[in-house]
This record gives C-alpha cells, sequence and structure tokens, in this order.
C-alpha cells in the first residue's frame, strides 16, 4: 500500500488518546521530520566541544598519550619554549607534534567559539576557505565554530525560558481559572498592570545596573513569558470546573488541590502542549533581537544576534549574515512545523481523523 493511502486511514478508535495524538502528529510528515532533524541538531550541539574544539582528542608524542580537552599542557611538553598553555594552532608547535611517529587527533573543525585565527592568509572578516569553512567574523573567530555554539545557547537558553514560562502561567492560569470570582478579578488587573510595563526600558535599566549574564537575562524576561499561557490555563480551567466529574469529585470531598492537580489539570494541558514550540521560538527570537542590541549575553559569548550585528556592520562579508540568518531562519522553520502539528494532533475536531 501506498504511503499516500496510509496517510488517509483513519486512527485506530482502540489506542489511548496519547497513543491517537502520536499517531496524527507522526501523520504529519513536515512536523514530524522537523522534530526529528531538530532533534539531532540539538543533540549534536550539546556534544560542541567534541565537533568544534582547538584542542586536539589525542596528542601521540615520543611515545606518550596525551589529552588537550582534559588537561592543559604547557608548551614545553611538546619541545616548545614557554611553560603557557600549549597553542595548538601555532605552526610550530603543530610542526613538533606531528614530525616522525608522532600524530594528531584533530576534531572535525580545528577552532572553538573564541578561536582567533592569527595564521589568517586573509584579512578579517575572512571569506570561506579550507582552513575556516565559513569564514571568520571581524575579530577572525571561526564562523562554523560560532554557530555551532550559538545555536547551542540559543536553543538551551529558549528551553530554561520556556520551562519558567509554562510552570508559572500554569500556576497562575490555574488559581485564576479554578478559584474564580474576586481571585480571578484580582489576577486579571494585575496582569493587565504589569502588561503594561515598558519590558524593553526594564532591560535597559537592569543591564546598566548589573553584570550582564545569562541567568540574569532568563529571570528579567520570565517576569513577562507567564502572562500569554497563563490566559489560555484560565480559560481552560474556566471551563473544566464546571465538568460534572468536577461537581463529583467536590461533592465526595476531595480537596481543592487534588482535584486542580489530578483532575483538571491533566484535561487542560492541550494550550500548553500546542505552544511550547512558539514559545520557544519567541524566547530564541528574544535572545536574539536583544544580542544585536547589545542587551544579551555578556560579551565572548556565542550569539546568534551578535553576529547579526556583525553583518550589518560589515556588508561586504555576506556570509557572516547570510549563514546566521540561514541557521535562525531553518530553527524558528523547524519549531513552527512543529508545533503546526502538534495543534492539529491534540484538536479534538480531528480526533476520529
Amino acid at each position: 500500500m501506498s504511503s499516500s493511502t496510509e496517510a488517509l486511514q483513519p486512527v485506530p478508535a482502540h489506542l489511548s488518546p496519547g497513543r491517537r495524538a502520536w499517531r496524527r502528529f507522526r501523520r504529519n510528515r513536515l512536523g514530524f521530520y522537523s522534530l526529528v532533524l531538530f532533534a539531532v541538531l540539538f543533540f549534536l550541539s550539546l556534544f560542541a566541544e567534541l565537533i568544534s574544539n582547538d584542542k586536539p582528542y589525542v596528542v601521540h608524542y615520543n611515545g606518550e598519550l596525551y589529552f588537550p580537552m582534559l588537561h592543559d599542557y604547557p608548551e614545553k611538553t611538546f619541545g616548545g619554549d614557554f611553560e603557557t598553555p600549549t597553542d595548538y594552532l601555532d605552526p610550530y608547535v603543530r610542526q613538533k607534534i606531528t614530525q616522525g611517529s608522532n600524530w594528531v587527533l584533530w576534531p572535525p573543525n580545528p577552532y572553538g567559539p573564541e578561536t582567533l585565527n592569527y595564521f589568517a592568509k586573509l584579512p578579517n572578516p575572512a571569506p570561506p576557505s579550507a582552513d575556516n569553512w565559513l569564514g571568520t567574523d571581524e575579530r577572525g573567530r571561526d564562523l562554523l565554530a560560532t554557530l555551532i555554539y550559538g545555536f547551542r545557547i540559543s536553543v538551551l537558553f529558549g528551553l530554561a525560558l520556556t520551562v519558567i514560562g509554562v510552570v508559572v502561567g500554569v500556576i497562575t492560569g490555574a488559581v485564576q481559572g479554578y478559584f474564580a470570582g474576586r481571585t480571578d478579578l484580582a489576577f486579571q488587573r494585575f496582569i493587565e498592570i504589569w502588561g503594561s510595563m515598558p519590558e524593553l526600558y526594564l532591560l535597559i535599566i537592569f543591564s546598566s545596573i548589573f553584570t550582564p549574564s545569562v541567568p540574569l537575562l532568563i529571570a528579567l524576561l520570565s517576569l513577562f513569558t507567564w502572562m500569554g499561557l497563563s490566559q489560555y490555563m484560565r480559560a481552560e480551567f474556566l471551563r473544566n470546573r464546571q465538568m460534572d466529574y468536577v461537581r463529583s469529585a467536590r461533592a465526595l470531598g476531595v480537596g481543592n488541590a487534588r482535584i486542580i492537580w489530578r483532575h483538571i489539570l491533566p484535561n487542560s494541558m492541550t494550550p500548553v502542549v500546542t505552544f511550547l514550540p512558539f514559545e520557544m521560538s519567541a524566547a530564541i527570537l528574544a535572545l536574539t533581537s536583544l544580542d544585536f542590541l547589545g542587551l544579551g549575553v555578556p560579551p565572548g559569548t556565542p550569539s546568534l544576534g551578535e553576529l547579526l550585528n556583525q553583518g550589518k556592520a560589515n556588508l561586504d562579508a555576506w556570509w557572516i549574515s547570510a549563514l546566521t540568518f540561514a541557521v535562525l531562519v531553518v530553527t524558528l522553520l523547524l519549531l513552527t512545523f512543529m508545533g503546526d502539528a502538534l495543534r492539529d494532533a491534540l484538536d479534538p475536531r480531528k480526533a476520529d481523523t
């Protein structure tokens, strides 16, 4: 039977709701393969130090094995003149550790995110070459290494901000929707006031007071990211609190916390799951925008926003802006396709298709 015919077959009715949703998600090929590709890219980025690093895996020198990624060795260890840590990209050191029976095992890309190519043949920013596959930025850093590490930081930042936003949004939305009345009214007025705060101005003020750091940036942005999801959870709880199974639980004397956790919350998680990819996309885009404005991660941290700013300042170095833009667009597209597939898979109107 052809794959197109299989895609039109209904989901078996005997499956559990979770497995039925997963079957519908898998039938959305664009969303499913986006999930697979994003998971593979993210998994590889977690091992960025093994993919792109200016330190070799192993150095075999004069019959001894050395592991530069685990230990720092002075240059004198390899026949150099100084006690400082070895620069393995130095042509003199390279010649020492590869002569005779000596050998070196390098990562696929022998540059780290902060490695400056002092021995480049062209001035920086240099175009793609055999030494730097995607070129260098204006500081002489390898662009491929910066993109790999910048992608990892962006995704981890998005995950952290999404988790915090989801936890706070679910709690506040559940409290508003379940208790309703004056509690809901007070929360709604607070959200209206808090949502009118100038977020960008607050970030500028705090960045001038405190030392910039990723945890500080997550803390500041998480003050605002929970409000959107909170409104969806509030609506779900307002609807589900009137269901018969909730009234029966109350009549049996079940406590409010147990009703919220065991009965209403599992039936109100559709907005949470559906909006996870979109929330993560917004978080990555927010970090990139702040880095572009110089209000994001500390200087020296690999950043997609900083690379976009460099591309704006160096229009002749097309590879900086083009490649960074491509990485950002592909990341956001994968998350968007995943979100669309999740929304369709959890749509109750498509429960029998």
